[in-house]
């Protein structure tokens, strides 16, 4: 016994090791106090592209009843206009000049006889020094995984996920769309003619079964809606004798919706049958607005890459039984930067981010508060606008040029860097953006614009100062009356 007695505590620990396969304590153990998390992130789905957000000729009977079973959020925002700085915000938990993805490069594009400045560089992807959003739950005990467009780095799985089928880089399904064969990473072709978002979900709901009996993070950022418009041609056949509503006609992109809908619908029925549903938190939302050309938003002006309401207004609805009242609704301006402080503080992990830029919005789901707060955005580049149509934003050259924007109660201010401008809108009496009030309005104007401007210093976030050589404001102009009488 003598012998035996020096060797006891490796062997107790051998044994630990053997019941536990050597996991750490503090990573990926199941904490069945915590709810499961679901976060579905829609690529370019509009703001009013749903049955429960006002569309009538858009069928999403899944979302309808998941909208009445939880909170909607009227006045929910992108972290950006477009797709990989959005993402980045949501997945980092940061605003675009902590991060630096400003767009999905370059920074310069459009015609460069026809932009006054050199654009600020843009990065490409998050920092990978970056404690991202599934870090953070790996942390308290997750087992994270994601299925569909990551566009915020090469590999997910060196940014905090544990499973992922088809993320990478890649930010559109390509030239292969949405049918199999596949022209998208980390996934295996199915076969031929099935439909990308059909696979997604199988393969998501193969992770819900999978672990069920842990506590995971499932990420479900779809590749659809986005371009190419390819839907499953029963769909497209169904709504061609469906009449369209309010800019809203397109029979391919009504089936792209339907079919997403079908599959949340199948996401969430395997929740229920696996008695996951109760203690689950369901968000659904999107990555910025809708592409006007395809969809449009009435009455929100201009579409997806522009800081005008149509670009950046998003559906957003939340479900978690016994924490949020079952049909219900909210005004409250929030913003997908706020998913990131609000799971930090549901899951209260050891090792928590810092400079978050949302807030915590579980007082507005529990108590219904209205939450007083600014949102801030910040875009010192230029986008071109959308395959050559005009879709409402400033000009008919650029979807947006450089500038920031800052929302303050009902009070909108756009600031443009190329020429100083200011733009006030009155978001409660003025949704479309159509009445630049800011003369009439100098007080509310100069006492946001300093706002905006305290807030960049605070960031550190860069604005262009440097002249571009190339700019001809004969050419700029002659192509914008071009553009004009088109």
């Amino acid at each position: 016994m003598n012998r035996i007695r020096p060797y006891l505590p490796a062997i107790a620990l051998a044994i630990m090791c053997t019941l536990h396969s050597c996991k750490s304590p503090k990573e990926n153990e199941p904490n069945k106090a915590l709810p499961n998390i679901v976060l579905i992130n829609v690529d370019d789905l509009g703001w009013k592209d749903l049955g429960f957000m006002g569309s009538e000729y858009y069928e999403t009977p899944h979302l309808d009843a998941l909208a009445k079973e939880g909170m909607v959020f009227y006045n929910a925002y992108a972290g950006a206009a477009n797709c990989a700085p959005s993402r980045a915000c949501l997945l980092s938990g940061l605003n675009t000049p902590r991060h630096g993805v400003y767009t999905v490069s370059p920074s310069d594009r459009g015609n460069p006889k026809t932009r006054k400045l050199i654009p600020i560089k843009n990065t490409d992807h998050l920092n990978d020094s970056i404690y991202t959003l599934p870090n953070m739950l790996k942390s308290a005990g997750y087992i994270t995984g994601s299925f569909g467009k990551w566009h915020v780095g090469n590999d997910p799985k060196e940014q905090g996920i544990d499973v992922n089928v088809g993320g990478s880089a890649r930010g559109n399904p390509g030239s292969g769309g949405y049918f199999s064969p596949y022209k998208i990473d980390h996934i295996t072709n199915g076969p031929d003619g099935e439909y990308l978002t059909d696979r997604i979900t199988k393969e998501a709901i193969s992770f819900v079964e999978k672990y069920k009996d842990t506590t995971f993070f499932l990420y479900l950022p779809y590749y659809t809606v986005h371009t190419p418009i390819m839907g499953k041609e029963e769909l497209i056949e169904k709504f061609k004798d469906k009449k369209g509503s309010n800019g809203q006609n397109r029979a391919d992109y009504a089936a792209m919706v339907a079919s997403m809908d079908e599959n949340v619908g199948k996401l969430l029925s395997t929740l229920k049958a696996n008695g996951l549903e109760k203690n689950t938190l369901v968000i659904f939302t999107s990555d910025n607005g809708g592409i006007r050309a395809i969809s449009e938003q009435n009455p929100l002006r201009a579409g997806k890459g522009s800081y005008y309401e149509g670009g950046i207004r998003v559906p957003l609805l939340m479900k978690w039984p016994g924490k949020i009242e079952p049909n219900s609704s909210s005004t409250a301006r929030v913003s997908n930067l706020d998913f990131y402080p609000t799971l930090q503080n549901i899951v209260s992990p050891e090792k928590k981010a810092l400079l978050l830029a949302g807030i915590d919005l579980k007082p507005i789901f529990e108590d219904k508060t209205q939450v007083e707060r600014d949102l801030f955005f910040h875009f010192p580049i230029y986008l071109q606008e959308y395959q050559g149509l005009q879709d409402g934003s400033r000009d008919p050259l650029f979807r947006t040029r450089p500038g920031s924007v800052i929302i303050s109660g009902d009070w909108k201010l756009h600031e443009y860097f190329e020429d100083g401008a200011l733009e006030l809108y009155n978001l409660k009496s003025d949704p479309s953006e159509e009445n630049n009030v800011a003369e009439q309005n100098p007080d509310k104007t100069q006492e946001l614009f300093k706002k905006l401007v305290d807030w960049r210093k605070a960031t550190n976030a860069k604005v262009p100062s440097q002249s571009n050589p190339e700019y001809d404001v004969a050419i700029e102009q002659q192509k914008i009356k071009e553009k004009s009488l088109r």
